[in-house]
C-alpha cells in the first residue's frame, strides 16, 4: 500500500466547470440556525464531496462569503449550489413544490437509524438543526421522517457536522449501491 500524492488525487479531481455538467445526487439539505461558521464550511465541503444538489441556509445560519466559512469549506462554497431563506417555511414550501420529503436529523419518539433508509426514499431533503437545541419545533411539525444516530457512550450526540457528514455519506452509499 501507497499513500497517493497530491497530483495523483488531483487527477480524479472535476474542475467546476465539468461539476457544472455532472449528474447530483438527490439529496437536499436544510442547515437551519447552524451558528457555527466553521461548521457551515465543513458541511459545504462534505455536501461538495458527495455531490449533494442543493444546500438552503436558512434562519441566522451564516452565508458566505465569510473567511471562516471558506476556511473549512475550501471552495466548496462556489461548488455546492445554495440559496438563503430568513424563514425556514419557505425553504420547506420549496422543497415540496418539487415533491421531495423533509427529513430531520434529529433524536424523536419516533426516529428511524440513519441506516434504515433505501433508494426508494430519495430525493430526501435532510434538516439539521442548531448545534445546541437542535431542530425548531416548527419544523418538526413540516417533517415527514427523523432519523438519528445510535451513540453508544456518555454523550448522547455528535458535532452537527459530523453527524451530517455521517448521514449524508450513507445516503451515498444507499443511492450508489447496484
Amino acid at each position: 500500500m501507497r499513500k497517493l500524492s497530491h497530483a495523483e488525487i488531483a487527477e480524479h479531481r472535476f474542475t467546476p466547470d465539468q461539476l457544472q455538467h455532472e449528474e447530483r445526487l438527490p439529496i437536499h439539505v436544510i442547515l437551519d440556525n447552524v451558528r457555527s461558521l466553521y461548521n457551515v464550511g465543513s458541511m459545504f465541503r462534505t455536501a461538495d464531496g458527495a455531490r449533494i444538489a442543493k444546500i438552503l441556509l436558512t434562519g441566522y445560519t451564516p452565508r458566505p462569503p465569510r473567511k471562516e466559512i471558506e476556511k473549512t469549506a475550501l471552495g466548496a462554497t462556489s461548488t455546492v449550489p445554495w440559496e438563503y431563506f430568513a424563514d425556514p417555511a419557505s425553504a420547506i414550501r420549496q422543497i415540496r413544490s418539487q415533491g421531495i420529503p423533509i427529513c430531520v436529523l434529529e433524536q424523536t419518539d419516533q426516529s428511524q437509524r440513519y441506516f434504515s433508509l433505501t433508494k426508494k426514499d430519495f430525493p430526501l431533503c435532510l434538516v439539521v438543526g442548531n448545534e445546541i437545541t437542535g431542530i425548531r419545533k416548527e419544523i418538526m411539525r413540516e417533517a415527514d421522517r427523523a432519523i438519528d444516530i445510535p451513540m453508544f457512550g456518555m454523550k448522547q450526540s455528535l458535532n452537527v457536522a459530523v453527524a451530517f457528514g455521517i448521514a449524508v455519506f450513507e445516503f451515498v452509499r444507499v443511492l450508489k449501491a447496484t
